[in-house]
């Protein structure tokens, strides 16, 4: 702007020289153009002033003009002294470069928002040390449930809302916001610094409403009560009780059809023995839940349950639980054989459970349906034809039929099972996910996998379950070392290859089929090693919870309008992997990542196309790298992501993952996909 100034005082000072050009025809003043030589040296003062003197020493040349060209040369050494001005115009230069550092600043403020070292990700809620966030399910209310699991029992301080310490496994939800309609400028909430802050739940948003914790018989609803206590066990015989379970874990509420604001919400509670709770609720104009009913589902027609962890509800309403480390086999290994020895006691608590009987591994490690939920004696299901292994979670699409199911081990395998007929779980076809990991890369945080099915096998509950009753009456008295009572490695290899008959007993194969025709039990019973054998990808490492939102997917796949504001043209289930470690970096097979982020973990989606077939896996966001020189906590920084358990996914693409870590608190995020 300031040579653009200049120009124009130039521009005038040429305009004046001509004026006074027609000025110098009269004689008189032409003498007095001597004079203006000594105006020459009046220039030179205005050098010093750099300014209006410098213009009147202009007014000066004029004079000179008049008289010879000479002086209007000196004219010119007049704007010289503008070019020194111009210099000073440089120094605004590097002002402009104080402007990119502003642009700085602003970054720094997404991290505020962001509230982590990840932009995007923003810590909704830390749980009380001890405790992993568990229980994730966000109602189409905007009612966000979850859990505190397994929390130190040397708690002892609380807030001043639920008066009670956080010393037990506790069920409980965020009052106070519509979750759904969640602003996009929340803060997070901080890394608890004091005891306080350390021993209850810290929140961003809304305030955190105990509902129950572990042992609580809710004795002010008389008969409506749970004297048996909340999450207690019992044996199915003996009655008496086996364990206080610590462990919430999945929570589904369905809403009662026929009165406002109350439903019911389903818990599972994750231990040896295991089992799901049911808790009637209703709603006040301020938010806060007040309980009507409680119970503990009865298990007993199906030998119990354990180990009961995420879940989900179908899409017909019916809760679905998910039995993990009940199942004992390694990625090369069929069921151990050590289940029925004598000095194998892992198993104590299951065996109380099932006393005088012998428990029988092959009843536990299935989807199990609740059926009738709502009623006054809900009755269960356990679906073998979704296979045995160490279900972490399932859910099913919105065609009825296809379920997709995740196997929390080392060596694990996403699987997939796709029902004969909608709404019927009792018979269909199971598969295994083939991948092939993207050429030239191996980071986690870019690495994705394309996938292909491998089928195999069909079958029914009727079929299977007679299969199972086969080792129903199998007990420490059959145990013979070097020997397993159970379907060994050989047994499975020998189905995939399509023998005709089993192995013998010298050939390696089970005391139960050695020798025998041949059938499909294999597929069902240890189903990670039947994909194993045909080809499948047996290489997750803690595959954890996996989600969809029901509205996205069905907009998608079918064009129908469900989530407003937006065009949704890609479907996405969301997976949470806790560890990528082991399996998943051991440089063989279809998984061959670095060992960057390794337990730090992270999120991972998976492409759904129009027939409900995963197609691709790509990552979503990571745990920050694994520091492997620290110790304890510093290993995974604490405002990024460290070992995400489950995740859930809100109509507007958010997702909400919840931490299973080595943090001292463990948090509950929120992140947006669409921020990467």
């Amino acid at each position: 702007m300031k040579r653009i100034a200049y120009s124009l005082i130039a521009a005038a000072v040429t305009v004046a020289l001509s004026a006074c050009g027609d000025d110098g025809k009269q004689g008189p003043q032409g003498e007095q153009g001597v004079q203006g030589e000594q105006g020459v040296q009046g220039d030179q003062g205005a050098n010093g002033t750099n300014g209006i003197d410098g213009v009147n020493g202009a007014n000066g040349t004029d004079g000179t003009n008049g008289t010879s060209g000479k002086d209007g040369a000196d004219g010119a050494g007049g704007t010289d002294g503008a070019n020194g001005t111009d210099g000073a115009d440089g120094t605004d230069g590097a002002d402009g470069t104080d402007g990119a550092d502003g642009t700085d600043g602003a970054d720094g403020n997404d991290g505020l928002h962001g509230g982590a070292g990840t932009k995007g990700l923003i810590r909704i809620a830390t749980v009380p040390k001890g405790a992993e966030v568990t229980g994730l399910f966000l109602t189409e209310q905007g009612d966000l449930f979850f859990n505190v699991q397994h929390p130190d029992d040397s708690n002892t301080l609380f807030d001043g809302s639920n008066k009670r310490p956080f010393a037990a496994g506790t069920v409980g939800v965020l009052t106070g916001i519509n979750f759904n309609e969640l602003p996009s400028n929340i803060v997070s909430s901080p890394v608890p610094a004091t005891d306080f802050e350390m021993q209850t739940v810290m929140t961003a948003v809304g305030q955190y409403q105990i509902l129950g914790q572990t042992g609580d018989v809710y004795a002010d609803l008389g008969e409506k009560g749970l004297a048996g206590g909340l999450g207690v066990h019992y044996g199915i015989t003996s009655g008496d009780k086996i364990i206080e379970n610590d462990n919430p874990d999945f929570n589904g509420f369905i809403p009662s059809a026929d009165e406002e604001n109350t439903g019911y919400l389903f818990t599972n509670w994750e231990s040896y023995p295991g089992g799901m709770s049911r808790l009637k609720m209703s709603k006040s104009d301020t938010g806060v839940w007040s309980i009507k009913e409680a119970m503990m589902l009865d298990f007993d027609a199906v030998k119990g349950t354990a180990a009961n962890c995420f879940g989900s509800v179908s899409p017909w309403g019916t809760p679905l639980t998910s039995e993990e480390w009940i199942v004992r086999s390694d990625v090369d290994t069929t069921q151990h054989a050590e289940w029925n020895d004598p000095e194998f006691t892992s198993i104590n608590n299951l065996k109380e459970l099932v006393a005088p009987e012998f428990p029988n591994p092959y009843r536990y490690g299935y989807i199990a349906e609740v059926q009738n939920p709502l009623s006054d004696k809900p009755n269960v299901v356990k679906h073998f034809t979704i296979g045995r292994y160490e279900h972490e979670n399932s859910v099913v699409m919105p065609d009825e039929r296809t379920v997709y199911s995740s196997q929390d081990d080392t060596g694990g395998v996403l699987f997939k099972f796709v029902a004969d007929q909608p709404r019927d779980l009792s018979s269909g076809t199971l598969y295994g996910a083939k991948l092939a990991q993207d050429k030239g890369l191996n980071d986690p945080a870019v690495t994705g996998f394309d996938v292909t099915w491998v089928e195999i096998a069909s079958g029914t509950n009727a079929e299977i379950e007679a299969w199972v009753a086969e080792y129903d009456g199998i007990n420490t008295s059959d145990f013979v070392a070097d020997q397993t009572s159970y379907l060994s490695v050989a047994d499975v290899k020998a189905w995939a290859e399509g023998a005709a008959t089993y192995p013998t007993l010298e050939q390696g194969g089970g005391q139960v089929t050695a020798g025998k025709p041949m059938d499909n039990r294999a597929a069902f019973l240890e189903s990670r090693q039947a994909a194993r054998q045909l080809g499948a990808t047996a290489e997750w490492r803690k595959l954890e919870g996996i989600s969809i939102n029901y509205d996205r997917v069905v907009e998608a796949v079918t064009g129908q309008d469900r989530v407003p504001g937006e065009v949704v043209e890609q479907a996405y289930m969301y997976i949470g992997v806790a560890d990528i470690d082991k399996t998943m970096i051991d440089d063989e097979g279809d998984i061959q990542l670095s060992a960057r982020v390794k337990d730090c973990g992270g999120v991972y989606r998976a492409h759904i196309d129009n027939n409900y077939n995963l197609t691709r896996i790509e990552p979503v966001v990571m745990g920050g790298t694994y520091r492997s020189s620290l110790t304890g906590a510093e290993r995974c920084d604490v405002n990024q992501l460290s070992q995400p358990d489950n995740v859930i996914v809100m109509q507007d693409g958010r997702i909400i993952i919840g931490e299973d870590g080595i943090q001292e608190n463990n948090t509950l995020w929120l992140y947006d996909p669409k921020s990467k």
